[in-house]
């Protein structure tokens, strides 16, 4: 581990020397690529220093132990230092054990988030809605700025589905963890007899695709056009604004219809288009190397859910990881640090046991 350390150091004060260099700042792309590498390795670097710092301490105590003649105060001072060094080098390792795990590649990059009503017809609408809520109120509080790309409302205020981006650095490893399915319990608006309704929606969480990560070729594109149309088929737009993508080497179809504009709703329905190919093909790459896995998002039937927000009990569970919090109202307000942080906990857990 301390070689493969000292490797990382070495990489990083190359990195260092080069952001210096006339010809890598005249060429931003270059630049900026050294900026991110280098951003990742700090971590990493500055446990390393502390380490190394750490060890000299615990290294001179062990020496003064060994030496003769020490009178008393001295002695226990360096009995002092030598125990809190031996502990802190302890802590240190264990960190630097978890800097060291595979980092995932799109952890940095923004993020699409794709919400489909699943089983439950107008209640599962809805929900759909206060999902997108929760994490549009969620992404607010880390100061991240979510934008719908595309949604097919209902007449009573939900989504049959709803595509939207949260921008901002780091959104990709804070929501990568909530594609699945979500189950909701609750007593709908619509039940005039107050019974408890059960329901689902889909997630797909997507890590935002540049250009230079998915190429696409104009030929293989099929690019449509068709009027806006609002809740229930309401015509809201004379002219024909909204597009429908569909790439045809995969079968991909992608419609945009929330801006006014042909051309931004082009601009958008590629970015989510780029997004889905890219995750797709990374899930590909994934399947290789661990072999077969269910798919993120799944049916939308009942039975396949990762988590459960119960209404009357006021509480949601986590099933993946066995959490249940009795907040559902914190937590439908964006309060989801807690559940997060815990996912990422677990999966750090399962990663180090597979080393």
């Amino acid at each position: 581990m301390l070689d493969k350390l000292a490797s990382i150091e070495e990489k990083y004060e190359n990195i260092n020397t080069q952001l210096f260099d006339p010809d890598v700042v005249s060429d931003m792309n270059k630049y900026r690529k050294l900026m991110q590498e280098q951003k990742q390795l700090t971590p990493v670097v500055e446990k390393y220093r502390e380490y190394k710092k750490v060890n000299a301490d615990f290294e001179e105590a062990k020496t003064l132990l060994n030496e003769s003649g020490l009178d008393r105060d001295f002695q226990e001072m360096a009995q002092e230092q030598f125990e809190e060094s031996r502990d802190a080098l302890e802590k240190i390792r264990e960190e630097l054990k978890i800097l060291l795990l595979p980092r995932d590649p799109n952890d940095d990059k923004s993020v699409i988030i794709e919400i489909r009503g699943g089983a439950g017809g107008e209640e599962s609408a809805l929900f759909a809605n206060s999902l997108f809520r929760m994490y549009s109120m969620y992404a607010e509080s880390k100061g991240w700025k979510p934008e719908i790309m595309s949604s097919n409302p209902t007449e009573l205020g939900g989504f049959k589905e709803i595509s939207f981006m949260i921008d901002g650095d780091g959104a990709y490893s804070r929501f990568k963890f909530e594609s699945g399915v979500h189950r909701v319990q609750r007593v709908p608006e619509t039940e005039s007899q107050g019974r408890i309704q059960t329901s689902t929606v889909t997630v797909a969480v997507l890590p935002e695709a540049e250009e230079v990560d998915v190429e696409l070729n104009p030929a293989e594109l099929q690019i449509d056009t068709f009027r806006s149309s609002g809740a229930g088929g309401q015509k809201v737009n004379k002219t024909s604004s909204a597009i429908r993508v569909t790439h045809l080497p995969t079968g991909t179809v992608v419609e945009c219809q929330d801006e006014r504009s042909q051309l931004q709703n082009k601009i958008k329905a590629l970015t989510i288009l780029r997004s889905r190919l890219l995750a797709e093909e990374q899930r590909k790459q994934q399947d290789q190397i661990a072999g077969e896995r269910k798919s993120q998002v799944g049916t939308g039937d009942r039975s396949e859910r990762i988590r459960t927000y119960n209404f009357p009990q006021g509480r949601v569970s986590d099933h993946r990881i066995g959490l249940t919090l009795y907040k559902i109202e914190a937590i439908m307000n964006g309060d989801l640090d807690e559940i997060i942080d815990a996912l990422i906990t677990a999966d750090t857990a399962e990663k180090l046991k597979a080393e």
